[in-house]
């Protein structure tokens, strides 16, 4: 049986293509969480602005974020356009203290998200001190298929970075508790919080982790700069929490 793994999501304020300024945020964030993963919302490191360059696993603006992670033993999970095979993609980038790598191609697009990205072609699992995470960006979450698949690949926690509309706060929760009951699994949110591209004027925040019985045992507010964390345990008794509440970053 694994160790329990402790698991963040966070919300750190986001400038529109400011890169060198997100990736400190970003580190901030990961120092701040003191956990083992540390999960960020879609397209964290640019915005969501779909006309953002692609950002290089080896970029030296990752920098500060691969130091936080060698600081703290942490592996973060930052969203990012990232080159494909083919054309551009909405990515899920994997960074620890020795690097960066891109670990998952957004699968389900929107309708303008398609005019610029390619869908990716199939689940991925990330392994993590014995732990199975399954990774989801934004409207993957709301796609039955997307958890069915992910889930076939044998996964103790589905992990997602997203964007939504403050009216849409209460849709992520029930995606959420959705795949957590109808999979068995641990499922963590991160939310992106504050004013952002694409009509995103008002985003949702309410990053949370919720239990394989549908209960959110940590969850953040609106706020930019909130972060939250749980501790996974694979037992029948009572999932340790440990929310941790931070006020905005200047």
């Amino acid at each position: 049986m694994s160790e329990p793994l402790t698991i963040a999501v966070a919300q750190p304020r986001i400038a529109a293509h400011a890169l060198a300024a997100n990736a400190g945020s970003h580190a901030a964030a990961v120092r701040e969480a003191q956990a083992r993963v540390v999960v960020f919302p879609e397209l964290s490191l640019t915005g969501y602005e779909l006309d953002a360059a692609p950002v290089a696993p080896d970029d030296p603006v990752l920098a500060p974020i691969v130091g936080a992670c060698a600081e703290t033993g942490s592996l973060a999970l930052v969203g990012a356009p990232v080159e494909g095979e083919d054309r551009i993609h909405i990515g899920m980038l994997a960074i620890d203290g020795s690097g960066a790598r891109v670990a998952y191609h957004k699968m389900y697009l929107g309708t303008t998200e398609a005019e610029r990205f390619s869908p990716g072609r199939q689940p991925a699992v990330l392994v993590v001190d014995g732990w199975r995470l399954g990774l989801a960006i934004c409207k993957d979450t709301g796609v039955a298929d997307h958890a069915s698949a992910t889930a076939a690949l044998g996964i103790d926690a589905y992990v997602a970075g997203t964007v939504k509309h403050a009216e849409e706060a209460a849709l992520q929760e029930e995606r959420a508790r959705r795949v957590a009951i109808g999979h068995g699994v641990w499922v963590a949110v991160a939310s992106m919080a504050g004013s952002t591209g694409g009509g995103f004027t008002n985003t949702a925040g309410r990053s949370g982790i919720w239990a394989p019985d549908g209960v959110a045992v940590a969850r953040a507010a609106a706020r930019i700069g909130e972060i939250v964390s749980a501790t996974l345990v694979r037992s029948a008794a009572e999932p340790q929490a440990s929310p941790s509440r931070a006020g905005a970053r200047g």
